[in-house]
């Protein structure tokens, strides 16, 4: 089998880190992996910052679970009550940031990043999961600045980065009738 289609095929969303920090050639790896995705018009109107301070990462995740116990949808305030780590206590955080003037929808630019920067993990042995529920965080305008992000930059989503504690199991199986043909 081709080495890329393994990998996507192989990708399973990790939630058990090892302590140790990535090591800076991975990162980097991983980091370029994400600044080549595709984008309309060639716009790259992504913005990657990398969160590696723990304190930070326990914060981020504090507030976001603090916010997530009082949310109407039940699955998610069960999240947030049970205040575990948004991030499954992953050694690196990046957060995925999107240019917001004049574009069409950096959103599906950044979102290609995310894939992008997944897949290299994957690639590198490394686990990873895709966080979507960062946005609570993202909801405080002053928490935000902890972030420093650039001027006209929204942040989107966040990737946790870290060694499996185990091998990734076998995935799901894929749901059947989505694809249809017109030849």
């Amino acid at each position: 089998m081709n080495e890329v289609i393994r990998i996507i095929k192989q990708r399973r969303s990790v939630r058990a880190y090892r302590e140790e920090q990535l090591k800076e050639c991975e990162l980097q790896a991983i980091l370029e992996a994400g600044l080549w995705a595709p984008s309309a018009h060639n716009n790259q109107p992504w913005h990657l910052t990398v969160v590696q301070d723990a304190d930070l990462i326990r914060h981020m995740s504090t507030v976001s679970t603090e916010d997530m116990a009082k949310s109407e949808v039940e699955w998610m305030a069960r999240i947030g009550q049970h205040g575990r780590s948004i991030f499954y206590n992953a050694p690196t955080v990046i957060i995925v940031s999107g240019k917001q003037e004049g574009l069409l929808d950096p959103l599906i630019d950044c979102s290609a990043a995310v894939q992008n920067i997944l897949l290299a993990a994957e690639a590198l042995d490394i686990g990873s999961c895709w966080i979507g529920l960062i946005r609570f965080f993202f909801d405080h305008e002053e928490e935000m600045k902890k972030l420093q992000l650039p001027e006209g930059y929204k942040p989107f989503y966040a990737v946790c980065l870290g060694y499996k504690v185990r091998e990734n199991g076998q995935g799901p199986a894929r749901v059947d009738n989505t694809v249809n043909y017109i030849r």
